[in-house]
């Protein structure tokens, strides 16, 4: 029964029930007041999105006005989503339905940037979903630049001066000849490990330690000198961006110079600390020198008091065996 053919029934008991007309007139009226400040509500939540559902009703959208007021009611703003879901719809993304957007906006996301992420990547040929999308959204990442840089590569500085303070990587060949050099790495966002993957201080990081050791494993400085794409190519096919979030597509030597010779200052340093092991052990062999003359001679002054003292006793000797007859005076 729709509240048009309750009123007149209502006045028909109203007008038979002459006692209780008063309460029945007060009831219908208090009725007829919630009704009219329900619809007035009503009215006024659609008088709010009619210009949004009829942009989106001539654009495509298919977003109805009461399913804006459940929007509303769930604290979703419905322009965020009928701008985003026109921007499918003129996109030819049919498949992004108004429930998704609602639950990634609930969720925190950025659902335009979703949207023209999608967008992007469906004009370049890009295998993105959705899901995928959104998952690198809600990580915290820029799923739109992502995108780009998979479609417009992006060159890392190796190393980087603003990050870690060091302007070159410093290696070392084999015949001791230090090298100084820069390179630029140009990679792409590999969407598919992009949750997940390592950043670009991992690449940096790589690709600083491939090329100082494909410095130390040259014969001499010259090789790396004359041919510095030697060393690229030899560190671009180590794989080094497994599991990154960047696909390598070239490494450049951007400069080498020539640094310290490394070898000779060693050779200097280990030639230094030999005399110096060799004078510690001339010291040792002169004060053990010093030492057993010292002691020679304590033995020698030692001897010489024995000596002494044997010949004190050769006068008492003597003088006891002339008392005791053992000995004769020369002549007698």
């Amino acid at each position: 029964m729709t509240v048009v053919e309750l009123i007149p029934r209502l006045t028909q008991f109203a007008q038979g029930n002459e006692g209780g007309g008063d309460f029945v007139t007060i009831l219908l009226g208090g009725f007829l007041l919630i009704v009219g400040f329900i619809l007035l509500i009503l009215v006024g939540m659609f008088a709010s999105v009619a210009a949004l559902w009829f942009r989106g009703f001539m654009s495509g959208a298919n977003v109805g006005p009461l399913q804006m007021v459940v929007m509303k009611l769930k604290k979703v703003n419905p322009n965020v989503i009928v701008e985003s879901r026109i921007m499918a719809r003129q996109a030819g993304l049919e498949n992004i339905t108004t429930n998704r957007m609602e639950s990634h906006y609930l969720a925190g996301g950025n659902v335009p940037i979703i949207i023209r992420s999608l967008i992007a990547a469906n004009r370049a040929k890009i295998d993105l979903q959705w899901n995928t999308a959104a998952a690198i959204d809600l990580a915290g990442r820029n799923v739109l630049e992502a995108v780009q840089t998979s479609v417009k590569t992006k060159v890392i500085d190796c190393p980087d001066p603003s990050r870690h303070g060091r302007s070159t990587l410093d290696g070392v060949a084999r015949d001791g000849i230090q090298l100084k050099s820069r390179a630029r790495v140009t990679v792409r966002t590999n969407l598919q490990q992009l949750v997940g993957g390592a950043t670009e201080e991992t690449i940096i990081a790589r690709v600083g330690e491939g090329i100082v050791s494909a410095i130390g494993s040259c014969m001499t400085h010259k090789e790396v000198l004359a041919n510095p794409m030697l060393i690229a190519k030899t560190v671009l096919e180590k794989g080094l961006d497994s599991h990154t979030a960047y696909e390598i597509v070239s490494i450049d030597i951007a400069d080498i110079d020539v640094g310290d010779n490394v070898g000779a200052r060693l050779q200097a340093d280990q030639a230094e600390a030999d005399v110096r092991i060799a004078r510690a052990k001339a010291e040792e062999r002169r004060a053990q020198a010093v030492a057993s003359e010292q002691e020679m001679k304590a033995r020698t002054q030692e001897n010489q008091a024995e000596v002494v003292l044997a010949e004190a006793e050769i006068p008492m000797s003597m003088a006891a065996a002339y008392r005791n007859g053992g000995l004769r005076a020369s002549g007698t």
